[in-house]
């Protein structure tokens, strides 16, 4: 495991995963699963695969990378169904291989099901050595093929009751979509960590981690799937169960702060307003005299345009990225990583020259790569470097999906923001706080327990941040 550590020495929090369901009473839907998927690319980069039903059977082809390498018009056009599920992979628990490629396909008592999983159990190891003592065989490493074997466990009190009585048991996020009995099902968790949404196309129902699949493919948003809601689609139409609990609806902030796309819609807030409801906050927190405002490119943009409006200082294009480098935190090495970051980014010498600059990201994890885009800057000629985080500083760990590294990895958790700042080479540092994200964004509840350790759920003493295999 000591190389897939190197290579996730990154300085940008990773997603977990991105899942897509089709079902139409009379048109094929692989390849608008395959256009779902890539609108999703974003949130898994590790594996990518599809499942179908032909004949009562599943039909699934998966494998290590992106979509488009994944997937050929010939193999696309072997999965030619009228019901199908989709996933896009970035692990948080379990390793990097193709037998935690999802969806997850299994045969039981002359039934079948496949699952697509996105976020994470807090619960799994305990549940899986209970399953174990059962003399379930597990296949991978991962904390979905849980949820898979006790659906079938519970199989016999009928499909919708299986997957109720599965999640009494299980604990953490999850956004689900499945295949069982000619049917395509959607479930979020109790608290709605994770994101799932419901779209419509003439006949055809649409089950997608976020609306831009939706869009890609030119189907409606019709809603969100609520926290604690299980949507059964099949030729007899929509319906749906909701299991009541008194939990709050906790949406994962970094949502909106960083891992959806911007042109988005979750939980009935644009993303792209969030974030520059965000930056407008942060320039009413940290303002500062300054030439111009500069985004890194593209994760500070909507931020830095929110702060520009706000304060009337200009926005400019100082530093521009190459769109065909690979992501930085791949590279085993710092040299190797430090090339990296020179390569994906150059600066806008003209622009920026003799400037006083307010650079503009919405997080910071190690500083690393904020370091070394400081230096870029400087060397460009500016005068003045003022750094401004669109998000509170990241102090604690995530056990609900997303890959933040040890709490002693974090900058934030181990020194002050002048410490940081001095690490960095800034003039100050400023981040928002979170009574402003939470007001940028327009939602007050939401889970943040990656920057006050307060968590939706109870997280058991003896938990580490990966319940089955630690990274």
């Amino acid at each position: 495991m000591e190389k897939e550590n190197k290579m996730r020495n990154g300085d940008k929090l990773k997603e977990e995963c991105g899942v897509f369901g089709a079902y139409s009473p009379k048109d094929a839907v692989q390849d608008e699963i395959y256009f779902g998927l890539q609108a999703l690319q974003h949130r898994g980069q590790e594996s990518s695969g599809i499942a179908v039903l032909q004949d009562g059977k599943v039909n699934c082809i998966k494998g290590m990378g992106l979509v488009t390498n994944v997937f050929t018009e010939e193999n696309l056009e072997s999965l030619k169904s009228d019901i199908g599920i989709g996933h896009v992979r970035y692990s948080t628990t379990g390793s990097s291989d193709l037998h935690n490629a999802q969806p997850l396909c299994m045969n039981f008592r002359n039934n079948y099901i496949a699952l697509a999983h996105n976020g994470n159990l807090i619960n799994a190891g305990e549940l899986k050595s209970e399953l174990k003592n059962g003399e379930t065989v597990f296949r991978g490493t991962s904390d979905s093929e849980v949820i898979l074997y006790l659906i079938a466990k519970n199989y016999e009190r009928g499909l919708v009751e299986a997957i109720k009585e599965t999640m009494k048991i299980i604990k953490g996020s999850y956004s689900l979509v499945l295949l069982m009995d000619n049917k395509l099902i959607g479930v979020r968790d109790l608290n709605g960590i994770r994101p799932l949404c419901l779209g419509k196309k003439e006949d055809t129902w649409y089950l997608a981690s976020e609306s831009c699949a939706l869009d890609v493919i030119e189907a409606e948003l019709i809603r969100d799937v609520e926290p604690g809601e299980i949507v059964v689609i099949d030729k007899k139409g929509f319906k749906t169960v909701k299991i009541e609990s008194n939990v709050a609806k906790t949406t994962c902030v970094f949502e909106y702060i960083y891992f959806a796309r911007p042109d988005s819609v979750i939980d009935g807030k644009s993303v792209y307003f969030s974030r520059l409801g965000m930056g407008k906050r942060l320039a009413i927190e940290a303002p500062v005299d300054a030439d111009l405002v500069v985004p890194v490119p593209d994760s500070g943009l909507p931020a830095a345009t929110g702060y520009s409006i706000q304060t009337g200082v200009p926005i400019g294009e100082g530093l521009i990225k190459s769109k065909y480098v690979g992501r930085t935190f791949i590279y085993p090495e710092q040299k190797e990583r430090e090339a990296g970051v020179k390569v994906k980014l150059n600066v806008l010498r003209g622009l920026v020259k003799n400037k006083r600059i307010v650079l503009i990201d919405d997080s910071i994890v190690r500083g690393t790569t904020m370091k070394r885009i400081v230096n870029l800057l400087r060397d460009g000629g500016a005068k003045e470097v003022h750094v401004r985080i669109s998000s509170p500083p990241v102090k604690y760990p995530c056990y609900f999906g997303i890959d933040i590294p040890e709490e002693k990895e974090l900058v934030a958790a181990k020194m002050s923001i002048e410490e940081v700042r001095k690490l960095i080479g800034a003039n100050s540092l400023s981040f928002l706080s979170i009574e402003g994200l939470k007001e940028g964004i327009g939602l007050n509840s939401v889970c943040a327990g990656c920057f006050e350790a307060v968590y939706p759920i109870t997280i058991p003493k003896k938990s580490s941040k990966y319940l089955i295999e630690k990274k």
